[in-house]
């Protein structure tokens, strides 16, 4: 109820000043506040994974200890189970080794091999072999002797090394915090000093026959701890200037010197387990290792404790670099790793206390006499192992002595100080700064961690982030970045403009003013290029811009409104060599450059649009970073308009972004690839940044792609694209590399781009058939092919969403996917084809995954096939018909619809699609139901098909719960069930026998003239439904020539007089491209309806453009010409564009190119009309004076000089624009009232910037030249690259015939393994189950076997279960990534903006210059 208050309110005082107070509201255009819900979720993620963190390493460290305690010689064990439990320990230290060397050898043979430089590799492992020979004698050797108590705190001694390193290299930023290493160093060796006496009083006491040979052991255990501490040698040196190089060589090979290094680390702790048990202690007896059935105790408690801490240490590692990532370092990591200790004891401590009661025959009169009670426990089978023996080794204390029991403070004492030491070493780790999805190598120095010490090897592990090397180039602190968002738009509609629009609005408002650093370290500029953007007016001859031009600026106009509730202040028209150009000044002052492509100068459509922002943005734009000279000076810097909003902002903004760039190299330059109707929230993007940013061989990222619309067409491509995000993105991303970063919301690394092979191929005009397939039809699958060529990886975040217009009507989704799956399987050929060079350029690409993809790749292959013998499956179920019977009805409508394709044109292919596919959901129902039926029948779901039918439901379900904001996506799971057939079989047959058709198919035709063209020559036209479908047919005269017309009289009959016949007879210059021209439109589009109130007649003569071509719009960029007369529905369209082609070759009148620049400037004039003025006015002075402190003053000035205004214009009418001599007048008497009232409130330093509100809030939109040096690279790029293509007739009647020969042999190729594989079925069914089967025992849902048998063809049988192997393993990666996707959403979360007023108190009256590298240097307006 406020929310509608408040906007009446606002209503109400916009009516007072206009009679159309009326406004849209677009969706997400309210500002974005952080959800309580997503707070609580992040702090409760935080908990549990503090808690797991806690727990693990608890469970971990306590087994280790119990094991030892076991294995102890003075246990009450037995030397079988002594010796049982010492190789356990043994498969303890094992474990982590044993893991690492599987990971880094996998590395190593399906990622990336560097030779490794045998010195340093030589120093590494011998360190590693020191390391392993101290952790095996600790372990092993030393705690076996020691109590439990003892074992605990010895192992705090390990940090004695890096406290040392910090010492030496002085790693403290403050310099009082090196008392931190030296305290730790000082409490460690106390607690040394203290065991030491500890044991000499046990001696000198005669606590528990303590014999003097422990002094030994003392001192091995303090030696072996001492080469234990050099595990982490790396952490301190990694944070100082010493040994760089080295380490920086290190991490180019470090995954075989992992290989390596593990494997010398599990000899070593083999070799010390043998020469001490074997050669020293002689103890072990091999007869003893086989076990018998009475010592199922043993092997129970053995393996327990040895799976409890490996797999514990393993969670306590993983949990901890989660913690880690979430920035929970505190709460989750710190806290509870350095509370482990403690903890343990606690626990021990409490188990003793309150579970010693339990051992039934203790005495309990005093601690010596409990002890000694023990023994005569040691063979009651009654008492619990584990608990006796923690309790024996706890009476090997102090506390057990007959004379003095103080001594056992000593031991306490000892536990304190190293404790204390160890927290004092590793105080860095509270004060870590982490990053969004740090890397786990960021955040850790080694990927092997100790499990004898899981906590101690967790804190020390941590990367010390203190000073760095001063040339070193470090990750430590976040990189700036530049973002360029690029939107191409081909015939977009009012709404869809204003999705986009109203997405770049607020990601300028989430970016805040460019001036002022954020803590996301972006920048960004927004492009978009139209296509298509020019006319020619009939009555005038005059090149003007189209409504689809006049669409885009009324929504930048009304999106404007809605963010800043005024209208646009700085505003430029350019002309371009390429068409035109607008440039705004967003409200937060970053800017948005909208391009107008004339056709008749620059090639058309999406892929020579990016090829054109991308020279643009990347060559020419860093060409002049890299030249600051070539940057362009403006002689009258004070110019108002561009002056950001806040009047004392930045100094030309459009040049802000390129200074800026100096300072930001190629891999922080990012392009974000978007379609004209994308709709997406800032976190989207920062997510795909944060992907780019983190990873440097990430070439591009894609986020969750959601189609949006209504209808039966809509919901299917819902659950499609929900299913292939949910499990094939996934899998791709997790097992390689995406294929295809879509090119509707993609964000790209401009260095990839920029890479040999990548932007220079992607400039290749096709000239072959196959060029045309793989290069044109699906341009963004072709650049991503070209990157992961050159070893980049493109990745996928499940988090970052985006919103995108799908087709709703069957015949556009149809001519959609005929483009899609030719380019997908030829650019998955081509990677499979060049798939032993990718493996070796790109280390994400492995002999695997091309194994993977080369099975997705035989699975789409055989789609149709299986497809129909699954529908022969239908048949068999619903009419029980025989198998090879059923097999044969089932091949006929494929085979009907092939013939139909090769003979009919592509609407009526169509249209028997759409009848057909309606059909087959019924059948496709009938067999749902007929399945189920027979597995209650049977009493069972065990069956092959039952299973595999459950197992995909529970699977899909499953999958839908994990992706909670998109469980209703399970609802439209039905409507693509009873689709199968039509899109895995009809449109596979469509999109390969219309793979000669090289149009784009989606948005072809204006909505004018296309349609007043095609009806010279319709003969009938009906519209009909069937079912749900819309159907139009058509009965068209196949001709356009001009003596034809006359001889039938359609042309009397049907338009009175043609205008295309003047184009048609006489040839035409170059520059009218527009063969349609206003008559045809306004005869077409009578009923047309509009959503924006704009000029209907306006609207109707510029979509009237250019509608000629409702396959191909663009004769200049499309050569689509390739395809035939006789296999495009629209014949007469493209014979059009033929007789257009010859037709241009005639002279070329020059055309003055600004005729279209002042019906724009007008436009943006209405700005100066009495009602937008005033807003404009007060909305500019309340963000002028917005600090807090400034309030009263603001609306004194908004009040009074609203009555100025007023004054100056009661006889004006509020729609009408001022003149200049009214808004001299108008700006002379703002600016006196405004001088007054500040001189009477002494607040005249705020003069200049209240003085440049008025200014810009009178400002007209200025018109602009280009600099000289920006017009000559427009010049060279257009005739290098983008000059429009003519072809000749020639030319397009040999790529006809190029394309119909690949299609040829494509649907033979499919045709012929598709045959194959239904014939090799059909002669299975033939020969009978009885001969060629196998038998699967019948099973009950209760696990009872029913004594029958299924009999299933191998064929059958084996592709099921490569389907089910396929769909497996895809949802194992489904889950893998939704854990990480997790990580990134709450460590987004945690550091998300927060929009706060501003508390800002400068009152700075000059506006500045800043170099915002050097913040010292400052130019302000006194020095300009």
């Amino acid at each position: 109820m406020e929310e509608l208050k408040y906007r009446g309110k606002k209503r109400e005082g916009r009516h007072r000043d206009t009679w159309d107070p009326f406004q849209l509201n677009p969706v997400g255009a309210e500002k974005e506040s952080k959800r309580r819900c997503f707070q609580l979720a992040q702090y409760l993620v935080a908990v549990i994974v503090g808690i797991a963190v806690l727990t693990s390493a608890v469970v971990a460290k306590g087994s280790l200890l119990v094991l030892s305690t076991l294995s102890s010689p003075t246990s009450m064990r037995s030397p079988k189970e002594r010796q049982f439990y010492m190789l356990m320990l043994v498969f303890c230290l094992v474990c982590p080794n044993v893991l690492v060397f599987f990971k880094s050898l996998w590395r190593c043979t399906f990622k990336s091999f560097v030779q490794p430089n045998m010195k340093t590799m030589s120093f590494v492992c011998a360190i590693e072999c020191l390391v392993s020979f101290g952790t095996s004698v600790l372990v092993l050797v030393v705690m076996p002797q020691f109590d439990v108590l003892t074992n605990l705190f010895i192992s705090g001694g390990v940090c004695i090394m890096s406290a040392i390193l910090q010492i030496v290299f002085r790693l403290q930023k403050e310099k009082w915090k090196i008392l931190f290493p030296i305290c730790s160093l000082i409490l460690t060796v106390a607690g040394y000093c203290l065991l030491g006496i500890d044991y000499h009083v046990r001696v000198s006491l005669f606590v528990d026959r303590q014999s003097a040979d422990c002094f030994i052991y003392v001192g091995i255990g303090i030696f072996s701890s001492l080469l234990i501490s050099l595990c982490w040698w790396e952490n301190p040196l990694q944070a100082t200037n010493r040994m760089q190089d080295t380490l920086s060589e290190l991490d180019g090979f470090r995954d075989f010197v992992f290989v390596i290094s593990s494997i010398l680390r599990i000899i070593v702790i083999g070799g010390v387990y043998l020469l001490y048990n074997v050669f020293i202690q002689k103890s072990i007896v091999w007869s003893d290792f086989n076990l018998q059935k009475h010592d199922w105790e043993l092997l129970q408690i053995g393996l327990v404790l040895f799976f409890l801490q490996a797999f514990c240490s393993a969670a306590c590692h993983w949990f901890g670099v989660v913690a880690c990532k979430i920035h929970a370092v505190r709460m989750s990591f710190a806290l509870p790793v350095c509370c482990t200790g403690p903890v343990v004891l606690l626990l021990g401590l409490v188990l003793f206390l309150t579970q010693a009661q339990e051992l039934d025959g203790a005495a309990h009169n005093s601690i010596t006499e409990f002890c000694e009670s023990l023994v005569y426990l040691s063979h009651k089978n009654t008492t619990p192992v584990v608990l006796l023996e923690i309790t024996r080794s706890i009476c090997r204390t102090s506390l057990n002595s007959h004379y003095l029991q103080w001594p056992f403070s000593m031991l306490a004492l000892e536990g304190v100080c190293m404790w204390s030491g160890f927290v004092a070493c590793t105080y860095y780790v509270w004060k870590i700064k982490v990053q969004r999805i740090e890397r786990t190598s960021q955040l850790f120095v080694r990927r092997l961690y100790e499990s004898a010490f899981i906590d101690l090897s967790l804190l020390l592990n941590t990367k010390m982030k203190v000073p760095r090397a001063r040339n070193q180039e470090s990750h430590d602190e976040i990189q700036n970045c530049v973002i360029y968002l690029c939107a191409t738009m081909w015939h977009e509609t009012y709404d869809e403009m204003l999705k986009i629009l109203t997405s770049m609005f607020r990601l300028d408002r989430y970016r805040g003013d460019p001036k002022e650093e954020h803590k996301d370290c972006f920048d960004f500029e927004c492009h978009i290029y139209v296509d298509d953007a020019f006319m020619t007016d009939d009555d005038t001859g005059k090149r003007l811009v189209n409504s689809y031009v006049d669409d885009l600026i009324h929504v930048v106009i009304e999106v404007y409104r809605v963010f800043t509730n005024k209208e646009p202040d700085d505003v430029s028209i350019i002309e371009a060599p390429y068409g035109g150009r607008l440039m705004f000044v967003m409200p937060e002052g970053n800017m948005l450059y909208v391009h107008l492509k004339d056709k008749s100068l620059i090639r058309n459509k999406k892929r020579w649009s990016q090829i054109m922002y991308l020279y643009y943005l990347l060559g020419w734009k860093g060409y002049i970073v890299k030249n600051p000279q070539k940057i362009p000076r403006q002689n009258n810097p004070c110019r108002a308009s561009l002056i950001s909003l806040d009047g004392e902002s930045f100094l030309l903004p459009q040049y802000d972004n390129d200074n800026k760039r100096k300072f930001i190299s190629d891999d922080n330059t990012y392009i974000l690839a978007l379609d004209g109707d994308t709709d997406f929230q800032p976190k989207a993007v920062i997510l795909l940044v944060d992907r780019l940013r983190m990873y440097d061989n990430v070439g591009a990222a894609c986020g969750r792609i959601h189609p949006t619309g209504m209808g039966p067409m809509v919901w299917y491509q819902k659950f499609e694209y929900a299913v292939g995000h949910w499990l094939q993105k996934t899998a791709e991303h997790v097992f390689g590399s995406v294929l295809c970063s879509p090119g509707c919301f993609s964000l790209f690394r401009g260095s990839a781009l920029m890479d040999d092979n990548v932007l220079k191929r992607y400039t290749t005009t096709a000239t072959r058939a196959s060029e045309y397939v793989q290069y044109d039809q699906g341009e963004d699958r072709w650049l991503c092919t070209l990157l992961l060529q050159q070893g980049w990886r493109v990745e996928y975040n499940a988090a970052s969403d985006a919103y995108t217009n799908s087709p709703q009507e069957f015949k556009e989704f149809y001519n959609q996917r005929r483009r899609w799956g030719p380019s997908t399987l030829a650019n998955t050929l081509d990677l499979l084809h060049s798939g032993s060079e990718t493996v070796k350029r790109n280390s994400s690409i492995s002999r695997l995954y091309i194994l993977y993809q080369m099975f997705t790749v035989g699975s789409s292959i055989l789609g149709p096939a299986s497809v129909t013998l699954m529908i022969a499956g239908a048949f068999q179920f619903v009419f029980k018909i025989a198998g090879t019977l059923s097999i044969i009805i089932a091949s006929i409508p494929p085979v009907f619809y092939i013939i139909v394709c090769f003979v009919a044109k592509p609407n009526n292919q169509i249209v028997i699609a759409g009848i057909m596919s309606v059909l087959y959901a019924f059948l496709m129902t009938a067999s749902l139901f007929s399945i189920i039926g027979d597995m209650v029948i049977q009493g069972t779901f065990l069956t092959p098909t039952g299973l595999f039918l459950v197992s995909m439901a529970i699977m899909y379900m499953v999958t839908a719960i994990l992706h909670p904001e998109e469980f209703g996506m399970i609802i439209y799971g039905l409507m693509y069930f009873i689709c199968i057939p039509s899109g895995y079989l009809l449109l596979t047959i469509y999109s390969l026998v219309n793979m000669h058709i090289v149009s784009w198919g989606t948005r072809e035709s204006n909505k004018g003239g296309g349609e007043a063209k095609k009806n010279h020559n319709i003969l009938c036209d009906r519209n009909c439904r069937l079912c749900c479908w819309d159907m139009k047919i058509q009965i068209t005269q196949e001709t356009d020539n001009l003596l034809m017309q006359q001889i039938t009289h359609q042309n009397t009959q049907q338009v009175p007089s043609l205008p295309i016949t003047s184009q048609e007879i006489t040839p035409q210059p170059a520059a009218q491209l527009e063969p349609q021209d206003k008559l045809e439109t306004t005869k077409a589009a009578v009923g047309e309806d509009k959503k924006h109130p704009i000029n209907k007649l306006k609207m109707n003569e510029a979509r009237g453009e250019d509608s000629a071509f409702s396959e191909s719009d663009d004769s200049v960029e499309k050569r689509s010409l390739s395809l035939s007369s006789s296999d495009e529905d629209d014949d007469d369209v493209l014979d059009d564009d033929d007789d257009f082609m010859t037709s241009d070759l005639g002279g070329t009148p020059e055309f003055s190119v600004s005729d279209w620049v002042e019906p724009v400037k007008e436009e943006f004039l209405k700005k100066l009309t009495y009602a937008n003025m005033k807003r404009n006015l007060q909305e500019q002075i309340r963000y002028t004076l917005r600090n807090k402190n400034q309030s009263e003053l603001c609306e004194e000035l908004v009040l009074m000089l609203t009555d100025t205004l007023h004054g100056q214009l009661s006889e004006v009418g509020p729609e009408d624009v001022l003149t200049n001599s009214q808004l001299e007048e108008i700006q002379y008497a703002l600016t006196e009232q405004a001088r007054r009232i500040l001189k009477t409130s002494r607040m005249e330093r705020l003069e200049k910037r209240v003085k440049r509100a008025i200014e810009k809030t009178l400002t007209a939109p200025q018109v602009q030249k280009l600099d000289e040096g920006e017009q000559d690279f427009w010049n060279k790029l257009l005739e290098r690259y983008l000059k429009p293509i003519s072809d000749t007739k020639a030319h397009q009647e040999e790529v006809t015939k190029e394309l119909k020969s690949l299609r040829n042999k494509a649907v033979f190729l499919y045709f012929i393994i598709n045959v194959l594989w239904v014939v090799a079925t059909f002669f299975l069914q033939a020969i009978g189950n009885d001969v060629i089967s196998i038998k699967i025992p019948k099973y009950y849902p209760n696990g009872n076997e029913s004594g029958e048998y299924l009999k299933v063809e191998p064929l059958s049988l084996m592709f099921l279960l490569s389907f089910a192997v396929l769909l497996f393993v895809q949802f194992l990666a489904m889950l893998y990534h939704r854990i990480y996707t997790l990580i990134h959403v709450v460590s987004y979360r945690s550091t998300e903006k927060d929009y706060k007023e501003n508390d800002d108190n400068d009152d700075d009256d000059g506006f500045t210059l800043e170099n915002h590298i050097a913040n010292g240097l400052v130019i302000t307006s006194d020095d300009l």
